[in-house]
């Protein structure tokens, strides 16, 4: 099973919330923590690195807290899990270009096919922006949000 960690999951929670709130308010931790029934130290850490990644801002003093650092449909969710799960995206050891540390790699039959997959899925949650998250038009449709995949089957690159 492919699972995003949990910390990524409450993260996507947080943004929606903080996205569905006038644009630049400030809000503290404990706040956020209250209104998404999260513990104080989760939504701590959190902010804490989507604020080193740019995506909220962090505002001292008296009034601090922290704020969404661009507009909702300028962040994607590709962005937030990144984020928090540490970077670079990969489903697989050998899905990104880079590092691999796979034993197998030499022999491997099905790297490139889960190279095409990463992409794909990468490419779908980066088309998906919190705002479209804090504000659904419809449920995500599963063959909109594959549609990379979708093309990478049709075109032949995976058989």
């Amino acid at each position: 099973m492919i699972r995003m960690s949990r910390l990524a999951d409450y993260g996507s929670l947080l943004m929606t919330y903080m996205a569905r709130q006038p644009f630049q308010a400030v809000h503290t931790a404990a706040d956020l923590a209250a209104a998404t029934h999260l513990p104080v130290p989760t939504v701590s850490k959190i902010l804490k690195l989507l604020s080193k990644a740019h995506i909220v801002a962090s505002h001292r003093g008296a009034k601090g807290g922290y704020s969404l650092a661009r507009e909702a449909q300028a962040i994607s969710l590709v962005s937030i899990i990144v984020a928090l799960e540490g970077g670079p995206f990969a489903l697989t050891e050998c899905s990104t270009v880079t590092d691999h540390q796979c034993e197998l790699e030499t022999e491997c039959l099905v790297r490139h096919q889960w190279q095409t997959i990463n992409q794909a899925v990468y490419q779908a949650l980066g088309n998906i922006t919190l705002h479209e998250m804090a504000y659904p038009r419809r449920r995500f449709d599963a063959v909109e949000t594959t549609s990379a995949l979708n093309e990478a089957v049709a075109g032949g690159r995976i058989r």
